[in-house]
């Protein structure tokens, strides 16, 4: 199983701005708790209400992007619902697109899915704990998500239209949603057609599309805009709608849409950007990954100039380090965030995260070389790593470069279960895994980089991101 590529070589030519994002999604969806392509059908959906309602060609770009991103800030969230919830994070959320607003529904949704598999007190306590509460929780939980969430769509240098209709994205038309209590059109626009589309692609999953088209209906002027809804009925009483939904090559489609093309160009600038704003949506995900991503990239990059590599490759092994973790996105922080020992399946699912970065990241051709080296941060060189069991003779050295920099980021940073460990027990640990576990030659680099007169620390790095920046 040796890897054939060159990051030297390695170029994002023919890679589209679209391709790009659609790929990223399907991590959104992992967070959530949604089937895979949850977002890139959500954009489908909503793009065709777009087209319905006239929108111009500007209008209808930044509404496809909207849709695409609109789970930007879902994972900002996730280590707060574990907390209040004492819950798996990913089905919470699956579960709670289906509640109506109703307070019925509402409540039992709350009764069915607080302290789940708790004993019956600690459940009864912590019931009581989030009804009392209520309605500052949600808010508080609405509002991380939305304003981090739009947050990033800034960074990644897309409009205030798309950040706002990010930000607006749980509003209701008469007012009910969250977390601002925003009413009629003081909703933006692409706001109200995401939540739409959401509902419908979640319901018409669900429970079959003439099902969700009663759902959207019966919510039109509470929930919805009695507008889009109109718009949405035409839309999907189209002969072949639902087929084209389903249909295997769905994506494909989705990203040569004349949306994808006319507003936004990709260029290796502008893919470093994107990538260091996802970058801040992989660390969101739990309080003890704050800043991960962005160190591992920075020691990645220090390793990478020190070892002598092109710049190019220096360009690509930047980039993988800063997505090496977006396959934890599909893992609950009532495991990520546990302070103890992982139970057997717990570590299973742990284990399973380098497989969910490669199948994600190997979405954009471009990407092939990113995803195969991302998958193999937990390899060992005594062939005693995860997922795949490599040994020596099949991990390249670009691989192990991130290996070691992702060890050297977890020993030196806080963990659920121990607080950061000071450098010089960093150096016996890693010392110790030399030749069963990692590098030699490149452990040795590690500690000349560290050593040097200009390396920030990991204090330092945590504190400033823009010292990760493209070296």
């Amino acid at each position: 199983m040796q890897a054939k590529f060159d990051l030297e070589e390695a170029r994002i030519e023919g890679c589209t701005l679209g391709e790009v994002l659609g790929a990223l999604s399907h991590a959104l969806d992992l967070t959530e708790g949604q089937e895979p392509g949850h977002c890139v059908r959500c954009c489908f959906i909503g793009t065709r209400i777009g087209e319905r309602m006239g929108l111009s060609v500007d209008a209808a770009a930044d509404l496809y992007y909207t849709l695409l991103l609109k789970d930007l800030g879902c994972s900002s969230n996730a280590a707060r619902i574990c907390q209040l919830y004492f819950t798996d994070d990913r089905i919470f959320k699956n579960g709670f697109k289906t509640v109506d607003g109703s307070v019925r529904q509402a409540l039992a949704f709350v009764l069915r899915h607080t302290a789940k598999g708790q004993p019956l007190a600690q459940r009864a306590r912590a019931v009581v704990d989030v009804l009392r509460n209520s309605e500052e929780l949600v808010t508080e939980i609405f509002e991380t998500r939305c304003e981090t969430g739009a947050d990033i769509a800034r960074q990644m240098r897309f409009s205030d239209a798309v950040a706002d209709g990010i930000a607006g994205l749980d509003e209701h038309w008469n007012g009910g949603g969250r977390p601002y209590r925003l009413v009629g059109d003081a909703i933006p626009l692409f706001s109200r057609i995401a939540l739409l589309a959401q509902v419908l692609e979640v319901f018409s999953r669900g429970v079959g599309p003439d099902a969700a088209l009663r759902e959207i209906e019966r919510r039109s002027g509470t929930w919805f805009d009695p507008e889009i809804v109109r718009a949405a009925v035409s839309c999907v009483r189209d002969p072949g709608f639902w087929d084209e939904l389903a249909a295997p090559d769905l994506e494909q489609r989705l990203f040569a849409m004349q949306p994808a093309l006319d507003k936004l160009t990709l260029n290796d600038a502008r893919l470093d950007e994107i990538i260091q704003a996802f970058a801040r949506v992989i660390d969101a995900k739990s309080p003890f990954t704050h800043g991960h991503s962005q160190r591992v990239a920075l020691y990645t990059g220090l390793l990478s100039q020190e070892l002598n590599f092109g710049e190019n490759t220096q360009r690509w092994m930047w980039r993988t380090a800063l997505m090496h973790d977006i396959g934890k996105l599909g893992v609950s922080n009532q495991i990520l965030d546990k302070n103890g020992k992982l139970t057997e399946d717990e570590f299973a699912t742990i284990k399973r995260h380098p497989l969910m970065s490669e199948s994600i990241l190997s979405r954009v051709p471009a990407f092939q070389p990113m995803a195969w080296i991302a998958a193999m941060h937990h390899e060992r060189l005594d062939g005693k790593g995860y997922p795949y069991g490599l040994t020596a003779s099949s991990l390249i050295q670009e691989m192990r470069v991130l290996t070691v920099a992702d060890i050297f980021d977890a020993l030196s940073a806080d963990r659920p279960y121990r607080s950061a460990l000071p450098l010089p027990e960093v150096r016996v640990i890693m010392g110790k895994m030399v030749g069963t576990a990692i590098d030699g030659d490149i452990v040795e680099a590690l500690w000349r980089v560290v050593d040097s007169a200009d390396f920030p620390g990991p204090s330092a790095a945590s504190a400033d991101p823009s010292s990760a920046a493209v070296l």
